[in-house]
């Protein structure tokens, strides 16, 4: 065929595709975020203060709040080596990777071919020519030799392929959000282990020095038994008094070993390799700043997550809408075709197709209408799931600012009791040396000091943990911006 019918055949042919092009439509309804309960504000925010865009927790790197170098070392081992967060990093580049394949449909797609064939028929009086004898025909065997391209080109008319991109780009951001949401878990599960360690060491120290008072106490008794002064009693109730006290202070050498265990696990580390040294102070508690409630639809991963889940969902209707039409295919091929390999590239050898194939589904037993069932079925569960995440978000954060409330409240009280233990202590040794209590007066007082500031210790640790559990209900300094870039292992520092 000339050039000249080449270019009419092709003509009419573009004169359709862009006819198609123009008239392209995208099926399915486009997304709207579905509608949320939101309150105003949180029930027991009295007397915090709204973050703003100058707070700490804005920069990302909220476990700083604690001024510990250490911990700030740990967190960022984590980020760098924990083995689940190295999984939800994979998952995000498979998403990522779906995100491209999907991206690729919508564009030709190209290939080329080249082949040399060898054949025969009948029975050949020789290798290289063919006869004729008494009518019948004797071929020889001949070379077939082939090169050429060939393409395709699927019209995303009715917008399946588009849809399809567009529920891959939501997976693939609710992959970003669900690796962000599970570096979140793994750092607060992280620095509420570590707090909890710092606050054991400083009852370890607490223990340790009661085991010192209560040996001089015991050496005393002894010395006052010696000399007829208290009786034999008073003895034992010492001696019981200060080996009940060293269990307790052992006791918490397993305690201890089992959280730098943990957290060895949580920054990829085998136990054996990890050594937490002690230090000489806990943590201060940090003052947290609150968002409002509409403003964790922003800053909570696990928020985002599920909203681009719903946005998936959205899209996947209009693919099943895109089903009840007709699916048009462009395909062309070129190329050469001889006998003969010496002269393959040249005018007479050339051959080519070109043209469009249009496919329907007539009759499929309600195979579709299925499919679009299920699709708007999976939509109500993602919005009834997204719905569900924002409740349980509004609740994280609502149980978390009254569980600091109060431990604030009781630790006010808690510290008076302690102090007023701790005077109590002053009085009653004071009484023992002078002969007018027995020692038994002085092992209840001492008891009940101990006692008191170990409860007090808890609830330091407590409320450092529910500071914790805050920032991390508030989104931890996350914002749903960074979904725009591609998400990495390391933290920047």
């Amino acid at each position: 065929m000339s050039s000249l019918s080449l270019k009419n055949a092709v003509r009419p042919l573009a004169l359709v595709v862009l006819s198609l092009s123009v008239a392209a439509c995208t099926l399915g309804p486009d997304y709207r975020r579905p509608e949320l309960p939101m309150a105003a504000e949180f029930k027991q925010a009295e007397g915090w203060k709204v973050a703003n865009p100058a707070d700490v927790l804005e920069r990302g790197n909220w476990w700083r709040l604690y001024g510990d170098a250490t911990l700030d070392a740990l967190v960022a081992r984590l980020n760098v080596s924990n083995q689940n967060l190295a999984a939800a990093e994979a998952q995000y580049r498979q998403a990522r990777a779906l995100v491209r394949g999907a991206r690729s449909q919508l564009f030709p797609t190209v290939g080329a071919s080249g082949g040399v064939s060898r054949g025969g028929q009948g029975s050949p009086t020789n290798s290289t020519a063919s006869t004729v004898q008494g009518g019948a025909v004797s071929s020889g065997i001949s070379e077939s030799y082939s090169v050429g391209l060939d393409a395709s080109w699927e019209l995303d008319i009715w917008g399946r392929l588009r849809r399809n991109l567009e529920a891959n780009r939501a997976n693939m951001q609710a992959s970003a959000a669900d690796l962000a949401a599970v570096r979140l878990s793994l750092q607060s599960e992280l620095v509420q282990t570590y707090l909890q360690l710092r606050v054991m060491d400083e009852q370890q120290r607490l223990l340790n020095q009661t085991v010192e008072a209560f040996a001089r106490s015991l050496r005393l008794t002894e010395n006052q038994y010696r000399a007829g002064i208290v009786p034999k009693s008073d003895v034992t109730q010492a001696l019981t008094q200060l080996r009940s006290t060293e269990a307790q202070a052992i006791d918490l050498q397993w305690q201890r070993a089992q959280m730098e265990h943990a957290i060895a696990v949580l920054i990829g580390v085998p136990p054996a390799e990890l050594n937490v040294a002690e230090l000489d102070e806990i943590p201060a508690l940090p003052a947290v700043p609150l968002a409002l409630p509409s403003q964790l639809l922003e800053r909570r991963p696990d928020i985002a997550s599920a909203e681009r889940q719903v946005i998936a969902a959205n899209a996947q209707i209009g693919v099943a809408e895109a089903a009840w039409y007709p699916d048009l295919t462009l395909s062309a091929s070129g190329g050469y075709r001889s006998s003969s390999l010496s002269n393959l590239i040249s005018l007479p050898n050339r051959f080519w197709s070109l043209g469009p194939q249009l496919a329907v589904t007539l009759l499929d037993f309600g195979g579709r209408r299925a499919d679009l069932e299920a699709a708007e079925a999976n939509y109500d569960l993602t919005v009834a799931n997204y719905r569900q995440t924002v409740l349980d978000s509004f609740r994280e954060v609502e149980d978390n600012l009254v569980q600091l409330r109060v431990l604030a409240a009781e630790a006010v009280v808690q510290r008076q009791a302690l102090e007023a233990a701790q005077e109590s202590l002053r009085l009653i040794q004071n009484q023992y040396r002078a002969g007018t209590v027995d020692f038994l007066s002085v092992a209840n007082v001492q008891t009940s000091a101990l006692n008191n500031e170990r409860t007090y210790l808890t609830l330091l640790g407590d409320q450092l943990a529910a500071s914790v559990q805050l920032i991390a209900a508030l989104g931890g300094g996350w914002e749903e911006k960074t979904l725009q870039t591609e998400p990495v292992m390391q933290t920047e520092q």
